[in-house]
């Protein structure tokens, strides 16, 4: 149904308002319906409606700080009933569309809300640390209205068909208590505000739960699905509540900004370190009164606030201007560094892509805001202060604070040569552009990491305009905020793969029983050269393990060859090598596996859980599995890290993979209820993507490494053998690439490494492997003194040439024309003799000729700083062409390229030219 149909004052009008007398009223200025018992209020009482006039309203519980609010919070309503949730990290791991927990509703998305999975606790309640970029570039400029991270405490309700918790009536009388009776906000004070709530694909309406000027909390009925703009009833009916810790600690303390009331004495150190003056605490409260009417949008909201109140401090607009954007920088840099802190300990590592983009930006913008203070602050220290300031309510912070300096100390070096690279190709960028735009803005920013403002700064210089949107960071954020879907390759053809889903769940003999070899099983169907069978050992292709291999033989003895194998939902289809003319259903066939190679997939396969075990405890918790692919021949592992290992990290994970391999560690797997597997292992589990199913398939090394998996593994880690890593590569910013061989494969490996090392020994005439190092070193040696030997010719080489060339260049208008022939030198050697002329002779042209072969001649041309004033390489080339056949390219001074005629001719041939050419 259309929202029209939906929403109405009958959608808000509640039993409970009529019990307390509350009356629904429209604001004069937003035009929104709000409850509110106080018959004097005309507005909402939100922002930007009205001023901040909740520093007026006395309270019961006064001077809360934050974790006084989560504590109060958590009490009020387990002693009411709802089961306690512990928060999850700010990295939302458990999501495949969604980087960061930007509500505490994510927490239950998407297995809980669509019924999949049962609710840990219903009803609950949590405190849930989030993170949410949409409003960057608001931070600071509305003294704490806006945030990038907080802590939203929520109690959830879950209504199912045959089970109802409680809903609407209930939820507001819940707020309503807590605000008047734990929190002590008078009855009188308190507006219910209308409003309507999507995202995610659902919907509902909602109360904003607002008090003197500030939202203090959200109460929305999530029970719509959203389908091409339609609003259809989900059998679930949700209460999603979130109510602001920092802006009840905000109004309890009545602070001159949230930023005093979340940081303390936080904004003095920060005040001190970054040389921003401070107004008194009557000042900046009395601005604040008036910070409710800034609508980041408006900019003549903005400047309407400065006026006002540089007015009423008598001050100028000017010194007023100047102050209160630095006090926005501060306060944007006291939130910032909270936020790095909060995703780098959750284990992010910065790139240019996924949550790695959105910590890269944060960062980013941190770092320009300092720069633009012109302090010389290393971020790092700010965030140090954050660990130490939050350790207590997040211990997480300081068992990774090692973790998080060294990231942004790295962060901050590299934006440097960023910037210091960005900034050289800028001008030829601009030269091409009349006018800079957004679309342009982000290119500049997200390929070279240009902020806009340094972009405008140069753009200026050259007369380009450039319009940078306030809310620029807001924009680049939306675009990399959530996980773009890749469209899925099918391996089937889409009439096979409907077909296939007509089918009940195959049984997975292979996870009964990996080391089954043959099984019999029954025929449930067949479709040319694709067959469906009841139960099946052949391993299909999932997880970044290959399928399996082998062959389905009939009653009769016929073989067909499986080809492939695939998994279209519970259902397993193998495609074989020929038409299935002779098989038909309900017959009972048997399949054999290629077990040789089944064995050694399953070596590697479990070799990739030991070894990221390995990565995690070298290179640090922050590691985590971003692709995996396990064959026959090698596997490959990509993780989240910063750097590639030096070598002899590369040896001490190696050395710790093999020992566990040697300790005999079981490998157990096991089906497990989400709930409880999220609850007794964490979010690691989750390193292979994230199964949705209610039931997780865990695959354990006990005290070693546990993950959700769906392949195939060996029963003890001795069975792998050895780990050997081959290859170790960055494949992207972030990303760390590790190849590497188990089992027979080490052995294979070596001996591959054997023919090579002979191979060497038979080419440098060592008389065995064992005198390689040794021959090599000696021929190391001959080519150091042969290169500098090499290197005394070349300079007496030069200056004979450069004697020829005052004996005998031809010299027109102080320009010195010159051709040598060069024999049979390399052009490498030309190159660096015709530098070194070049180099010492600004008014030469030099023509070096080489030998390539008898008829074909190498040319190199170049020309000194000061004749190329007077002749190009394009004018003198055009000369040559003229008289012989010429092919090559370069640039304005230099040209390379081959003459189709012998040295000799061609030697005399140009210095007749030279003869003859005209210098302007």
């Amino acid at each position: 149904m259309p929202k029209s149909e939906i929403v109405g004052e009958n959608t808000y009008r509640l039993q409970f308002f009529k019990d307390n007398k509350f009356i629904r009223k429209k604001c004069r200025v937003c035009g929104e319906f709000f409850w509110t018992i106080n018959k004097e209020f005309d507005t909402c009482m939100d922002a930007p409606c009205t001023d901040y006039v909740f520093l007026d309203i006395e309270l019961k519980s006064k001077n809360m700080s934050v974790r006084d609010v989560r504590r109060k919070f958590i009490d009020f309503f387990v002693k009411r009933g709802h089961g306690y949730v512990k928060p999850r990290p700010v990295v939302a791991r458990w999501r495949e569309d969604l980087y960061l927990t930007i509500a505490s509703i994510v927490v239950f998305q998407p297995f809980v809300t669509d019924g999949l999975v049962p609710p840990p606790a219903n009803p609950l309640v949590i405190s849930q640390p989030c993170i949410r970029l949409e409003d960057i570039d608001n931070v600071g400029l509305t003294f704490g209205r806006h945030l990038t991270s907080f802590e939203m405490a929520a109690h959830h309700a879950f209504n199912y068909p045959d089970k109802y918790i409680y809903w609407k009536n209930e939820t507001v009388e819940l707020a309503y208590e807590f605000f008047t009776k734990e929190i002590g906000i008078p009855e009188d004070q308190i507006v219910f505000k209308e409003s309507w709530w999507e995202g995610g694909g659902n919907a509902g309406p909602s109360f904003e739960v607002v008090v003197g000027g500030l939202e203090l909390a959200t109460l929305v009925f999530m029970q719509y699905k959203v389908v091409n703009g339609e609003y259809r009833e989900i059998p679930i009916k949700i209460v999603d509540t979130g109510y602001g810790v920092e802006r009840i600690a905000w109004f309890s303390q009545k602070t001159p900004t949230a930023f005093h009331a979340i940081y303390g004495e936080l904004v003095d150190v920060f005040h001190k370190k970054l040389d921003v003056p401070k107004l008194s605490d009557y000042e900046l409260t009395h601005a604040l009164r008036y910070a409710a009417r800034i609508n980041p949008e408006d900019e003549r909201s903005i400047e309407w606030f400065i006026i006002k109140v540089s007015k009423d401090l008598n001050m100028s607009i000017n010194s007023f201007r100047e102050l209160f954007n630095k006090l926005a920088k501060l306060y944007a840099l006291l939130d910032h560094t909270r936020t790095i802190s909060w995703m780098l300990a959750d284990g992010i590592v910065p790139s240019n892509t996924g949550e790695g983009y959105l910590a890269r930006l944060v960062i980013r913008r941190a770092m320009r805001a300092l720069s633009t203070l012109g302090v010389d602050v290393p971020l790092s220290e700010l965030v140090e202060l954050q660990i130490k300031y939050w350790s207590e309510d997040f211990p997480n912070l300081l068992k990774r604070k090692d973790y998080i300096l060294k990231i942004v100390n790295l962060e901050e070096k590299r934006y440097k040569e960023t910037l210091k690279r960005g900034i050289a190709l800028l001008t030829r960028y601009l030269k091409r552009h009349k006018k800079i735009g957004i679309n342009e803005l982000i290119e500049l920013y997200d390929s070279h990491g240009l902020p806009p403002d340094i972009v405008k700064l140069h753009a200026d210089k050259i007369g380009v305009k450039v319009d940078i949107p306030r809310n620029f960071y807001s924009l680049v954020a939306a675009r990399h905020q959530r996980i773009e879907q890749a469209t899925k390759k099918e391996k089937l053809p889409k009439e096979i793969s409907d077909w296939v889903k007509s089918f009940p769940a195959t049984k997975r003999l292979f996870h009964q029983d990996p080391y089954m070899k043959e099984f019999k099983a029954k025929v449930l169907g067949i479709n040319g050269q694709f067959i469906v069978l009841d139960a099946t050992a052949f391993y299909p292709e999932g997880g970044g393990q290959v399928a399996d291999r082998g062959i389905i033989r009939l009653p009769n003895g016929e073989i067909y060859k499986v080809v492939d194998v695939q998994k279209v939902g519970d259902v397993i289809v193998h495609v074989v090598n020929k038409p299935l003319n002779t098989m038909y259903e309900g017959q009972i066939v048997k399949g054999e596996i290629d077990w040789y190679r089944r064995y050694q997939l399953m070596r590697h396969h479990t070799a990739t859980h030991v070894l990221l075990g390995a990565l995690r405890r070298i290179l640090g918790e922050h590691v985590w599995q971003a692709g995996a692919e396990k064959t026959v021949e090698k596997a490959r592992l990509d993780v989240t890290h910063y750097e590639i290992p030096s070598s002899d990290m590369l040896e001490k994970i190696e050395e710790l993979a093999n020992k566990v391999i040697s300790s005999r560690k079981p490998v157990y797997s096991s089906y497990i209820p989400r709930n409880e597997a999220e609850e007794k292992y964490g979010f690691r589990i989750y390193q292979g993507g994230v199964p949705p199913d209610p039931i997780l398939r865990i695959v354990e090394i006990p005290g070693w490494d546990v993950e959700a998996c769906f392949g195939t593994h060996v029963h003890n880690t001795s069975e792998i053998g050895s780990i050997k890593i081959v290859n170790v590569e960055k494949i992207q910013d972030g990303v760390i690439r590790f190849e590497y061989v188990a089992g027979p494969k080490v052995a294979s490996y070596a001996r591959d490494l054997e023919k090579k090392l002979s191979t060497i020994a038979k080419t440098v005439g060592a008389s065995s492997g064992r005198d390689v190092e040794k021959r090599i070193k000696g021929l190391v040696d001959n080519y150091r003194a042969l290169k500098e030997n090499l290197s005394n010719i070349v300079k007496i080489l030069v200056q004979y040439i450069l004697n020829d060339i005052k004996a005998n260049a031809i010299r027109k208008d102080n320009v010195a024309l010159y051709v040598v022939n060069m024999g049979k030198l390399d052009k490498q050697l030309i190159n660096n003799i015709v530098k070194e002329l070049i180099k010492n002779t600004g008014n030469l042209v030099i023509i070096a000729l080489g030998e390539l072969d008898k008829d074909k001649t190498y040319i190199e041309i170049s020309i000194g700083k000061n004749a190329s004033n007077k002749i190009t390489v394009e004018s003198l080339v055009s000369a040559l062409k003229n008289n012989i056949s010429i092919r090559g390219g370069g640039k304005r001074d230099h040209f390379t390229g081959i003459i189709a005629m012998d040295p000799t001719n061609a030697y005399k041939t140009i210095k007749s030219i030279l003869d003859e050419i005209s210098i302007q």
